[in-house]
Order: structure tokens, then sequence, then C-alpha cells
């Protein structure tokens, strides 16, 4: 954890190149993958590195940018085969030219060799024949057919010539099934044929074998149990990952307490006052950054005529006061997230209007209570709870500004500004998980 959160901490600020430096050096990142993954992981690592300068050439650097870029490229990385050391190289025919080993196996040597799938043939004149059944093809086409297959075989016997070449000491020729001609396994039986050689014995019947020279090497020793590498894998590679147990963030306005004086649904239902009140956010969060011009149709847009209509004008009222100007100015947030913490579980919110000056911060609420107090400290304790999360919140933000709340009563076009000390006895008094 201690690495994920410095790597989380840096991230927005240092070049992907540093940052996965970071991760590979200071981190010791490189020599546990290296011990994880073996040398053959170096050749990545040093790819990746590549790739991030190669990015920052061409781009500001940001760490969401090279990901998306990484993303959208297809990146292959070739070691060096002739590199490969004691270790065993898998790979086709043509990807063994110019190199060789002590030891060559063809594994798969029975492929029956297959008619052309191609459907257009070319005649010797140049002229395209479109594939027909065997039994109805015309001289033309039967010819064109087999210049592809003689073509075809001369290059599987030039393959085969590059795979048999490719042993510097023992070439061990093998295939799974039963013997068909011709193929490669076919044809080299054959040339052993033609040349002295001795009976093999082989796990699964006599082989042929074709040799110069003192091959023997003493008796073939079998490993035992006791000749098993010892180093085994940690435990945790076969256990389940713990279920997380970190609680729910919370919610400044989930603190408990009654939100509304007594009154408050007598005209409108609960679900009724709710969506009023999320309509009227709404509108806030947007119309400040439109001409006045643009009010009505924008709340058509945003809501509807008739969800608009019932509530525009005391949208209207709220951003010409001429009390609440600087609340709406530019430069003003609407709608902000933040995250904190909260007697030590992470808090997580949304202030409806949050306002930055040189020295202090005021983040305000809106509330479409219909029963709207005289005083602050008649405001019931569920908003004063609230109000009081986000001033404990934004003193962690900003530890060096003065915090200031308070509540825009909506139905009024009320700011209430909030005392510090009201809202913080109320905070006080909230017990949490």
């Amino acid at each position: 954890m201690e690495i994920i959160t410095d790597l989380r901490n840096n991230a927005d600020f240092l070049r992907p190149y540093d940052l996965l430096e970071r991760v590979l050096l200071r981190h010791d990142g490189r020599a546990r993958l290296l011990g994880r993954l073996g040398p053959e992981a170096q050749d990545g690592l040093d790819e990746l590195l590549n790739q991030a300068l190669a990015y920052e050439r061409m781009d500001i650097p940001s760490l969401t940018g090279f990901l998306a870029w990484l993303d959208a490229d297809d990146v292959d990385v070739k070691r060096q085969a002739d590199s490969a050391g004691k270790r065993m190289r898998v790979m086709t025919v043509h990807g063994a030219k110019g190199l060789e080993a002590p030891i060559v196996i063809l594994p798969d040597t029975l492929r029956k060799k297959t008619d052309p799938k191609d459907e257009l043939f070319a005649a010797e004149d140049g002229t395209l024949l479109w594939r027909t059944k065997a039994d109805q093809s015309p001289a033309v086409l039967a010819q064109a057919k087999a210049r592809k297959v003689a073509a075809d075989e001369a290059e599987r016997a030039r393959l085969l010539y590059v795979a048999m070449t490719r042993a510097e000491t023992w070439l061990i020729v093998c295939g799974a099934g039963a013997i068909v001609t011709p193929s490669w396994y076919g044809a080299i039986q054959d040339g052993l044929a033609t040349i002295e050689c001795s009976t093999l014995a082989c796990p699964t019947g006599a082989g042929l074998r074709h040799s110069r020279g003192d091959w023997h090497a003493g008796t073939l020793q079998t490993p035992t149990q006791d000749d098993a590498p010892t180093n085994q894998p940690p435990d945790w590679i076969t256990q389940a990952a713990p279920t997380p147990t970190e609680a729910k963030p919370l919610n400044p306005s989930d603190l408990g307490g009654a939100k509304a004086l007594a009154g408050e649904t007598d005209d409108l239902t609960q679900d009724a006052a709710m969506a009023r009140g999320t309509d009227i956010h709404l509108l806030l969060e947007h119309l400040p950054a439109l001409p006045a011009d643009q009010w009505d149709q924008a709340a058509i847009s945003l809501l509807s005529p008739e969800r608009s209509a019932p509530i525009l004008d005391d949208v209207r009222a709220i951003l010409t006061a001429p009390h609440l100007r600087d609340m709406f100015a530019p430069g003003t947030l609407a709608e902000v997230s933040i995250c904190a913490q909260l007697n030590g579980q992470p808090m997580m919110g949304t202030i409806d209007r949050l306002i930055i000056g040189p020295d202090w911060v005021m983040a305000v609420d809106y509330k479409s209570n219909t029963v709207v107090p005289e005083r602050s400290d008649q405001v019931p304790d569920g908003l004063l709870r609230q109000m009081g999360a986000y001033a404990a919140a934004l003193g962690q933000i900003y530890p060096n500004h003065r915090i200031e709340t308070a509540i825009l009563w909506t139905n009024t076009a009320t700011l209430m500004p909030l005392a510090n000390d009201i809202v913080m006895a109320a905070l006080d008094t909230v017990t949490t998980p």
C-alpha cells in the first residue's frame, strides 16, 4: 500500500517515463519482475521505457495520454533468438532461418500434403481461372493447379532443408499418428533407407539412427523426485484475495437528523418536494452561465415546459437578486465534488456552490424548504450536520483559508450564513460506524 500510495500521489505530476522509472528503481520493480518472470522480462521492460520516451517526444506527457497512445498501437518486442542461452526455443522453420542449436527437434513432420485452397489459378498466359470441382476441371485448369502444387512442394522441400540444417550435433525427427506420404517424415525415412543406419529403441517403438563418431555417453539417468527444484512458490499464489472490508464512504447529506421544520410537507408530498428541489438545483447549476434572455429556452431544454414553469420565476428571482450576484459571478464553482476524512472514515459529497477567495472559502447549499427558519440557530439539525461536514472537508483541503458556510433558501431567495461553532457543534453529535 505504501508503494501504491506513493505512485498515486505522483501520477499527476511525473512524466510517464519518470513514473515508470520510479516503479522500477525506487520501488525495486525491475528486480522483483526479473526475479518473478526471469531475465526474459528484461527486454519488455526496456522497450516499455523506450515507448515512454518516444511518446514524450511527440505529445505533452501525461499518464492518461500515454496509456491511450500505447493501447492504440500494436507494439511487438522481438528478443534476439541467438541470445536465448541454455534454454529451449520453440519457433517456426521460417523463424529459425540463420540460427543453429546443438539439438534440434522437428516434432510435427507427419502432416499430410493438402491440395491448394486457392479459388483462382493462373494459366501459363496469365489468365485467371476460377476453381471448379476436380471431376469438372478442364485441362487448362488442371495444369494450372498442378503447377501450383509443384511450387508448394518445392517450397516445402526448401523449408525441410532449412529445418534439418539448423542442428549442430543432433537432429531428432518425430511425429504423431500414422506415417503418411508424402510428408517430411516420409521423405526423411526414405533418405535414411539409402544410407547406413542402426535401430534405435524409442518409447513408442523402434526408430532409425544415423550417426558418425562415438556418441556413447554412459547409462541414461532418470531424474527422481529428489532432483526436483526446491524453490516452491509462496502460499499466497493459491489463496484467494481477501474480501475488502472498507466501509462505504460517508455522505454529508446522510448524517442523520431532521432536515425540515414543522409543516414542511403540508402542501407537497415528500417525493414531490424532492423532485422540485432537484429541478431547482439543475437550473441554478446551468443558467448562471447563460445570458438572461436564454434562460426560458434553456430551462425547457433541461427539464420540460411542465416541470420548468412552476419553478422558473423562483430561479429567476434568485439569479437577479442584487445580494446574490457575487455568488453566481464568473469564477465561482457549481456542483463541486469533494473527498475528505470524517472521524477516520472517507467522506464524499457535492457542494452546490463554492466561492473561493484569496484567504477564505464559502460553501453554499441550496435548500428548497417551503418553511424557512428565521435565524440560523433554528436550522434543522440534519442540515447543520451537513454544512459542518462541508466545513470539515474544506478545512482539510484549504488549511490556510477561513472556512464559511451558508444556506440559500430558494423559496425566499434568502442567503443565511451559518456560524462555524453552530455547524461544528452539530457535526460533533454525528456517530460513525
